[in-house]
């Protein structure tokens, strides 16, 4: 009998999902004076509001592959789902828990390198389940599941970039130019997984407008969009309405970011998945 489940990291914003089982794999923030765990526990926007006044070092940590192995549970069939392996060794740790796994049973595991982050997990994960849905094989929703992800995206504004450049993600002078006279820097995610900003907008009109059109350069025609963003509902609700306007057989959703993307978006960011169909 097929035990199915879908697994992911924190990463994800995800908790649970309706019909099929699911478990994230929390990453962590680590700071000097304390530690936030990206699971169910953790108050995201209590998070951002204490690094508001924090002026000390911070990084992140991944999943290790005893974190994975416990969310596997007692699936025979796993499907996994980590942020891109560009910025983080969650997938490797996957990987290993998979041969772990995996050893001497008949338990598969299939891991996904999103090479992304946020909202474009979610979009993977929706596909995934779907397919397990549908019934297909563990080698079908393997091979299908790679596939989709050549036609997702993920584009980003962010107000600050002061948690990507304490971990090495982008250059210090790039982050300096975020948030000054009130620039935002728009980018998206590459196809190695890492990010690649684009565009550096001031004001939040015309920073909106600039992310509307790198979505529409992108690809996005008809399909979804999930937009996650920190502390920024306003800005989101703004994009859903332009994204309408544009595109009225869109299907766009909003949610809030979890520990880690509120850690590297920061107040005021966003993150939009999207399928380029």
């Amino acid at each position: 009998m097929r035990k199915i489940k879908i697994v992911a990291d924190s990463s994800a914003n995800i908790l649970n999902l309706n019909n099929i089982s699911f478990s994230a794999a929390p990453l962590k923030i680590i700071t000097n004076e304390l530690e936030f765990v990206d699971d169910e526990k953790l108050d995201a926007n209590d998070m951002v509001k204490w690094f508001d006044n924090y002026k000390g070092k911070s990084k992140t940590s991944c999943p290790n592959p005893s974190d994975w192995i416990n969310a596997f549970g007692d699936a025979n069939e796993v499907f996994c789902v980590t942020i891109t392996s560009g910025l983080s060794g969650s997938y490797n740790a996957a990987c290993i828990a998979k041969q772990m796994y995996e050893d001497n049973s008949n338990k598969r595991v299939c891991v996904i390198d999103s090479l992304s982050a946020g909202p474009e997990l979610v979009l993977i994960i929706e596909k995934l389940e779907e397919y397990i849905e549908q019934n297909l094989s563990f080698e079908e929703i393997c091979e299908k599941i790679e596939a989709y992800k050549q036609n997702t995206g993920l584009v980003f504004i962010l107000e600050s970039l002061k948690n990507f450049a304490a971990n090495g993600r982008v250059s210090p002078t790039v982050a300096k130019i975020a948030g000054v006279l009130g620039i935002r820097i728009i980018g998206k995610a590459s196809d190695q997984g890492t990010l690649e900003p684009t565009d550096k907008c001031r004001g939040v009109e015309k920073s909106i407008n600039v992310l509307l059109d790198n979505l529409l350069l992108s690809g996005l025609f008809q399909g979804k969009v999930r937009i996650a963003h920190c502390c920024n509902e306003e800005g989101a609700k703004v994009l859903m309405r332009l994204i309408n306007e544009k595109l009225p057989h869109a299907d766009v959703k909003i949610h809030t970011c979890r520990g880690l993307c509120s850690y590297y978006a920061e107040k005021g960011g966003m993150l939009v998945g999207f399928e380029k169909y």
